[in-house]
């Protein structure tokens, strides 16, 4: 039961061994359904055609001798659409409601649509079931284009459709992550831009449940999973890490792939994942390589090509848009190598793919010289987590000092309770003989108050490859009364305040040594106790944060105003004096009328 009038009401299915014939399901699926109980009662989806008895049991099990009024239909894909000729014969004065497209697709699959015992939905139109209210959002290729989800705004549910479904039946006890990450890249994963667009849409809702037409009802800490699908359809790296997928015929590239993979972990990599393409599950391996930060891909030339699994990898990525990724790639060849151009030519289709500067070429089998590119392939793959490693970072890389511009920084503090941190972008080297730094702060953030304090903080050089959420989360919020660092890897310099592990090219750490008050900000006039190089990107400008990072508001066809800092839509002819946006948590100061 998920409340009082909503009843789930789907099938397990442990037959299933191939989900749409790719995927391997060891743990079965689940096929949801669910029935909103009313004044008039609403049946959300139909389930898979083998369980068409046990599911019309489920219906008439909750409903007793009441009969339903409706039938919704969100999604036309078969596990969830090939019952609903079965239902009107089971109750033929019930009403189907759905989108055109699948009224459409209905005639398709069953040869009529229906016409005469139909509801045609679209965005923002609503169903009145009593006291629960229906509320219909658009939801094109997330993941078929008929696709809608629906929210009650009585009980707060959304019920989402395939989104935030995983792989396994309910009976089945694991971890929801992994399955549920699999799922998604290798189902919806292509579609992220319009996974982003659903994201928005719901960032006003206030929602109690999520209800998928695959895996559990999610209840509790409903900002993780909402975030993690932020994460993954923006194809931003889940956490850091190294894939090594590699394919070898007579195994010399395998032993190049697994010394590799040792010395990244003696390199301090925190995550080391090796997949042989030939023998594994390809949709884990490819649900890794948009798991993590790092991927490096070794194969052989063959026929003048590339192996054919290594091949079906790529592809596999390619067509789900991996971007935003550092590849380093090796190849072997016993007389013409040539899988590397063809590796990098195939990953033509990706954005931001930063290749490392060093790459392996293996003649036959690995010797003196390709062992030793190997392992510069390691130094560099693993530079910035040597640079974290106290035992093996440079801690007076002055050269740190040549990323400070007219960029963005996370400036660290800890006011002996917690650590903090905020976006800044006022940082400049005023003196080289001795080296000096400034760095102003508003004072009305708390950062101003805890350093002023303490006398020390790290400024963290943010580079291009840093998303939104790290603005968000530093940007967006006070320290005060949030903790920036909850769940967050936390590293240390000497001085014992935290760095960030990913996103920064360079810190540096600060010790305070005047003070200047600028009226409404403070100038920090600090000495260099540490610098650390952790990569050689390029640091963050403002224009590249406005231009690339910051997304661009959704105005169009709209009327309202827009926020400012992060780009919420607030539609209505007035804008409210107390109105504090939902995203960026900033008031109506920060809000300008849509022109």
């Amino acid at each position: 039961m998920i409340s009082n009038d909503i009843r789930y009401i789907g099938v397990n299915d442990h037959k299933v061994d191939l989900f749409e014939g790719q995927y391997v399901v060891p743990n079965g699926m689940s096929y949801n359904s669910y029935a909103i109980i009313d004044e008039q009662i609403a049946i959300m989806d139909t389930v898979d055609i083998n369980f068409t008895h046990e599911w019309l049991d489920n219906i008439q099990n909750v409903l007793g001798n009441k009969s339903p009024d409706y039938l919704v239909i969100q999604h036309m894909e078969p596990d969830h659409s090939a019952n609903i000729v079965n239902f009107t014969k089971a109750y033929p004065n019930a009403t189907i409601v759905s989108s055109s497209k699948a009224f459409v697709m209905m005639k398709n699959f069953f040869g009529t649509d229906f016409a005469e015992n139909r509801i045609v939905v679209g965005e923002g139109d609503t169903l009145c079931l009593g006291k629960h209210t229906l509320t219909f959002v658009t939801a094109p290729m997330v993941h078929w284009p008929e696709v809608i989800v629906t929210y009650d705004s009585c009980d707060k549910v959304l019920f989402s459709a395939d989104g935030f479904g995983k792989f396994g039946a309910l009976d089945k006890d694991e971890p929801w992550i992994d399955e549920a990450r699999r799922y998604y890249i290798g189902i919806v994963g292509k579609y992220g831009q319009q996974v982003q667009a659903l994201l928005k849409k719901a960032a006003g809702l206030q929602i109690d449940a999520i209800c998928p037409l695959h895996g559990p009802i999610l209840t509790e800490n409903l900002k993780y999973y909402i975030d993690l699908y932020s994460t993954w359809s923006s194809y931003t790296p889940e956490e850091e890490g190294i894939v090594v997928a590699y394919t070898s015929i007579y195994g010399n590239t395998r032993k190049a792939a697994l010394s590799l993979a040792e010395q990244l972990k003696a390199n301090g990599a925190p995550k080391v994942v090796v997949y042989d393409l030939a023998r594994c599950d390809m949709s884990k391996a490819v649900a890794d390589a948009f798991r993590f930060n790092k991927l490096v891909l070794a194969t052989t030339t063959y026929n003048a090509d590339i192996f054919p699994f290594m091949r079906e990898f790529i592809d596999h990525l390619t067509e789900r848009n991996f971007s935003n990724r550092t590849v380093a790639l090796i190849e072997n060849g016993s007389w013409a190598p040539m899988a590397a151009k063809v590796m990098k030519t195939m990953l033509e289709k990706s954005k931001n793919i930063t290749y490392t500067d060093e790459s392996v070429k293996i003649l036959s089998a690995l010797n003196e010289d390709s062992s030793s590119h190997l392992t510069a392939l390691a130094n560099e793959l693993c530079r910035e987590y040597l640079a974290q490693k106290d035992d093996t970072a440079n801690k007076n890389d002055l050269t740190a000092l040549f990323n400070i511009g007219y960029g963005l920084y996370v400036v660290t503090s800890n006011d002996g309770k917690k650590d903090n941190g905020l976006i800044v972008n006022t940082v400049s080297q005023v003196t080289n003989t001795p080296n000096r730094i400034a760095v102003t702060i508003n004072k009305e953030n708390y950062s101003h108050h805890i350093i002023k304090q303490t006398g020390k903080m790290n400024v963290n050089c943010l580079s291009v490859d840093a998303p939104f959420a790290v603005f968000e989360k530093f940007g967006f919020h006070s320290g005060r009364n949030t903790d920036k660092f909850e769940d967050y890897q936390t590293l240390r310099s000497d001085n014992g305040l935290v760095f960030l592990p990913r996103y920064i090219n360079s810190f540096m750490s600060l010790k305070v040594e005047q003070y200047i008050d600028l009226d409404t900000h403070g100038m920090f006039i600090c000495s260099v106790t540490e610098s650390r190089v952790l990569s050689d990107k390029e640091t963050m400008t403002y224009t590249y944060y406005q231009s690339n990072v910051k997304p661009k508001p959704q105005t169009e066809g709209k009327k309202g105003f827009v926020c400012k800092v992060c780009g919420y839509v607030y539609e209505g002819d007035t804008l409210p004096e107390d109105i504090v946006c939902p995203l960026c948590k900033h008031g109506a100061a920060d809000f300008e009328e849509i022109v």
